[in-house]
């Protein structure tokens, strides 16, 4: 199954174009989508989750009509917002339960089995019977997941899934995320540039609406190889070298800011050639560098 999205376009009534001419094409495996706060990925992700219109354009997965069709949609969807809210005093087994008979599942030995599986697939089984509002961050995104799978969906979204995860929840996470992403599109909406370099092979940058890069790691990479250079400077300095070079960004390290600048030749007064990251890419693109 693939996922065509073509020239969408969406305003909001403050005059705010979330969306302006976003064309993707979305093949089985996992796709990140990348880019700052505001860039328009939740517009994106709710729009094809059909929770919102778009203005113009077109979204077809496989046959499907998504902007049209959106009972078709949703029975082959998974969908895991930022944030999603709990029944107090719920267990996961009887919210997961109840969520399999909202999806049509009215079989109640046949609920019982897909609970089951679902809650062992996220590692959440020997904590079927607590609570999901009293669960970690962590433990509560797997439950997420969980509830996204239910009826072998063809498109899963999560939205911004590891932002607060502690580094071994993080990788859980990544774990089961990658095994769902064997068998079916999975998108990956986030502002982390490492989540994406870890799980995805095909990804998109997105900035205030528009779509600034499209197509595999590698070839954004490949973009910027051998054109990325660094120095540590004074901090006093960093003004004069934003002034003077096409700085990608800057981060402290040991107390010194640490520059990236773009250049295709050696920039000589102590830069040094350095090993492109996707983060560079990333700033480049926002920073139309390249």
């Amino acid at each position: 199954m693939i996922l065509e999205i073509n020239n969408l376009n969406k305003q909001y009534g403050n005059g705010v174009f979330a969306l302006q001419n976003v064309s993707l094409t979305i093949k089985k495996g996992m796709f990140g989508l990348l880019g700052p706060n505001g860039a328009g990925k939740s517009s994106l992700m709710r729009t094809l989750a059909t929770l919102q219109d778009a203005d113009s354009g077109s979204i077809k997965l496989g046959d499907i009509d998504v902007l049209n069709n959106k009972d078709a949609v949703r029975k082959v969807l998974g969908y895991l917002p930022q944030e999603f809210g709990v029944y107090p005093r719920t267990s996961a087994n009887d919210l997961l339960d109840h969520l399999a008979l909202l999806k049509g599942f009215g079989n109640s030995k046949e609920r019982k089995e897909i609970v089951l599986y679902l809650l062992n697939k996220v590692n959440l089984l020997e904590h079927r019977k607590k609570a999901v509002s009293s669960y970690s961050g962590g433990m509560r995104q797997r439950f997420g997941i969980a509830q996204c799978l239910i009826g072998n969906p063809q498109l899963v979204i999560v939205d911004e899934p590891t932002a607060g995860l502690d580094p071994g929840e993080r990788n859980r996470f990544y774990n089961i995320l990658s095994e769902i992403g064997e068998n079916i599109i999975v998108i990956l909406s986030t502002h982390i540039v490492q989540d994406v370099r870890e799980l995805c092979t095909q990804m998109a940058i997105m900035d205030k609406g528009k779509v600034l890069f499209s197509g595999n790691t590698d070839d954004a990479l490949y973009q910027i190889k051998g054109k990325v250079w660094e120095r540590k400077v004074n901090k006093s300095e960093l003004p004069q070298f934003q002034d003077n070079y096409k700085i990608i960004s800057s981060k402290l390290v040991g107390g010194l800011p640490l520059i990236h600048a773009f250049s295709d030749a050696d920039l000589g007064n102590g830069f040094v050639n350095a090993e492109e990251t996707l983060e560079d890419v990333f700033f480049a693109k926002l920073n139309e560098l390249v």
